[in-house]
């Protein structure tokens, strides 16, 4: 069975004259350990899938499995807890919390379900991310790439099914976006993740595995790279 399958997915916000259809009978299969990129123009329906697979962005129609589970076939309460712990989602802008501190923000969704941390991961992930003497400091007192690492190691710390990065490098300079690309394939590597990132990047997308075009709400391409750096 295929880790990931999106089944004939519509998006449509709006109605009469401003209706505006974000996805149009998308389908897909995903395979377990995957790094997929996304790419398209700005309003291609890009990130808009990736909110449907996060469980985030309900589809006007068809279907979505994750591990054989129909995603959208959960209550509302199911569906939260899936959000918190089968998927990693970073976004292009950090999304902390600003009066919490590192530790305080990547440990949230274990502190949100009332879990115990697991102090072994926590530290690895500081360690993985370059955060170890940054644990204590605010957001506030971090720069953008840190601020970023951050959302990463939140995104990663109850070992999701699937991660998925909008735009994570969107608002970050050169620099730091690479190294914010070079995390995400080095955790990648590191716990087998399957790994979706969308991206205008096609330098980006040239690092995936796959390479999947959307435009207009439709897939023109698939592609998968015939080997990968």
């Amino acid at each position: 069975m295929e880790f990931l399958q999106i089944q004939d997915v519509c998006k449509v916000y709006g109605k009469g004259e401003s209706q505006v259809t974000a996805l149009d009978h998308v389908s897909l299969t995903i395979e377990k350990g995957d790094f997929t990129a996304i790419i398209g123009s700005s309003c291609s329906g890009k990130s808009t899938l990736l909110h449907a697979i996060a469980g985030v962005d309900v589809p006007t129609g068809g279907k979505i499995f994750l591990e054989g589970q129909d995603i959208y076939a959960q209550n509302n309460e199911r569906l939260a807890i899936f959000r918190r712990r089968q998927v990693g989602l970073i976004y292009q802008f950090h999304n902390l919390i600003p009066t919490l501190n590192v530790v305080e923000n990547i440990t949230l969704p274990i502190l949100m379900d009332k879990r115990r941390v697991n102090q072994e991961r926590l530290k690895e992930l500081l360690d993985l991310l370059g955060l170890q003497d940054r644990k204590k400091h605010l957001p506030s007192q971090l720069s953008g790439g840190q601020q970023q690492r951050v959302a990463i190691g939140r995104a990663l710390m109850n070992a999701p099914a699937v991660m998925l990065a909008d735009e994570p490098t969107g608002a970050l300079d050169s620099r730091n976006g690479q190294e914010i690309i070079r995390l995400l394939k080095e955790s990648h590597d590191l716990y087998q993740q399957t790994l979706i990132i969308v991206t205008h990047d096609e330098n980006i997308a040239l690092q995936a595995d796959r390479i999947i075009t959307i435009s207009d709400g439709r897939v023109i391409r698939d592609e998968r790279q015939v080997a990968r750096r």
